[in-house]
């Protein structure tokens, strides 16, 4: 399995970069592991869109999704998709369409988005959309998706992705706040990829629980599930990424990195 990260800002993107999305790649499967601000031109630098098998989304936050209304749009409106020949396109009678594999409820928030655009059809004629059971393994050509709930603003699923013949397992914590869901789900992950979005943990203000982690936490995290390798994800260029490191490492001693724009992860 191949992970290829497009984008890993927080809720805005880095100076050249994207929010949250991750290109998973294993044997002939190509799924878009989230879709937020700007990740849809980083795929097509180095993927056609038109080849991604299915799009997976954690949850339905701006910088997890926003980019499927571009990817919407090409799946509709581009001369390759059309069904007559245009613009040096042949035609099709078979335009790709691929699974958008949506957490529960997020559907209608979707056809809101698309309603407010003049388009209430947009996402249901680009995409085989579809809602996740959280509770079930759901299948992706060659891989398998197992999703756990983690503590955010809005519901949310951290997200493991396994080969079919069990060769590796990635778990991306999505985001969240401190939490012990993760220690059994992720327990003994080849790759964890957890969000260090906050520079400092912020005061109890007596309010709902908070939705994001410090890299120091994020370290903490990786040590209670055990895990072979930590990414720091989901944190803005505006934070020093050597101070990040340095925080996680205190609680986690195995390898750690932060997320790169076009960093590739092989487990």
């Amino acid at each position: 399995m191949q992970i290829t990260v497009l984008g890993k800002s927080p809720s805005w993107p880095d100076a050249g970069g994207a929010c949250s999305g991750y290109l998973v790649e294993d044997g002939t499967t190509c799924l878009l592991l989230d879709c937020g601000s700007g990740v849809f031109a980083q795929l097509r630098g180095i993927r056609e869109y038109v080849a991604v098998d299915a799009v997976l989304v954690s949850h339905m936050h701006a910088d997890h999704f926003l980019d499927l209304v571009p990817y919407a749009c090409a799946l509709s409106y581009a001369p390759r998709q059309q069904a007559f020949a245009v613009g040096g396109w042949p035609g099709t009678d078979a335009p790709a369409r691929p699974r958008l594999l949506l957490p529960p409820g997020a559907t209608e928030i979707l056809r809101a988005v698309a309603a407010a655009g003049g388009q209430p059809s947009l996402f249901d004629t680009a995409f085989a959309t579809s809602e996740y059971d959280i509770d079930e393994t759901l299948k992706i050509g060659t891989l398998h998706a197992r999703f756990q709930p983690v503590p955010h603003y809005v519901p949310c699923n951290a997200i493991e992705l396994t080969s079919r013949d069990g060769s590796g397992r990635f778990t991306f914590g999505a985001d969240h706040g401190p939490t012990d869901a993760l220690r059994e789900f992720a327990h003994h992950t080849d790759l964890l990829m957890l969000e260090a979005s906050l520079p400092f943990v912020p005061p109890a203000t007596g309010g709902p629980p908070r939705g994001h982690l410090t890299a120091a936490e994020a370290g903490e995290h990786a040590a209670g599930c055990e895990a072979a390798r930590l990414v720091l994800t989901h944190i803005t260029d505006e934070l020093d990424d050597e101070q990040a490191l340095r925080e996680a490492a205190r609680g986690f001693a195995g390898p750690i990195e932060v997320a790169r724009t076009g960093a590739v992860y092989t487990v």
